[in-house]
């Protein structure tokens, strides 16, 4: 059995190294030319640029299309030594807008930082797509990332497209995800988000 002594200085070196991993993952540089997320609470219309995508297509219980599509997604980026930028994305299908469907198919990629990026492996269940540059409806929030919240933000970008009839709906909603799973849910940011226009 080793010494005290000797375990305590270990003990703070094991600290720091996972403080640094939080650091690093905490810090994942956005695309080129996003915006930045929008404030918790805040209803706001923005423009992305066109951006490059690893997508993993799902299929089932929407509240678990994230984290089915995880493992397959990180083994895509660090196979072809691509950096993890954030959000993580995923898009879900055109019906969550009327109902309160909870199954369906739905799509999660790991945005690439440029549109330059491009890898040289690429598994069977990942599609590298371009997608093009859009104008979106987009609801700011700080919480957890259950399905539920994905289901009242809709309804809160619905009330206001209704009270805004200029703006029309013209894609599939997402939600993006900014934090992972080492941080406490109160402090976790994402977006949802309706593609739209005037």
């Amino acid at each position: 059995m080793k010494p005290l002594y000797l375990l305590l200085p270990l003990g703070m070196i094991a600290i720091a190294w996972f403080a640094f991993g939080i650091y690093q993952a905490n810090s994942a540089p956005l695309p080129v030319g996003f915006p930045s997320p929008t404030a918790p609470g805040k209803i706001e219309i923005k423009q992305y640029p066109a951006y490059r995508a690893a997508t993993y297509h799902y299929s089932g219980n929407l509240s678990e299309a994230g984290s089915q599509a995880f493992s397959s997604l990180y083994q895509h980026i660090s196979s072809n030594n691509i950096s993890m930028t954030a959000p993580v994305e995923t898009r879900y299908p055109l019906n969550t807008l009327k109902t309160n469907e909870k199954t369906g198919e739905a799509t999660v990629s790991f945005l690439y930082r440029n549109t330059d990026i491009y890898p040289q492996e690429i598994a069977d269940n990942i599609t590298v797509e371009d997608v093009p540059s859009m104008t979106v409806l987009s609801l700011g929030l700080m919480g957890g990332y259950s399905y539920e919240t994905y289901q009242e933000g809709i309804e809160k970008l619905k009330n206001w497209l209704s009270e805004n009839p200029s703006y029309q709906m013209v894609g599939k909603p997402r939600r993006l995800f900014y934090d992972g799973p080492y941080k406490p849910d109160a402090t976790k940011r994402s977006e949802i988000q309706i593609p739209v226009t005037q």
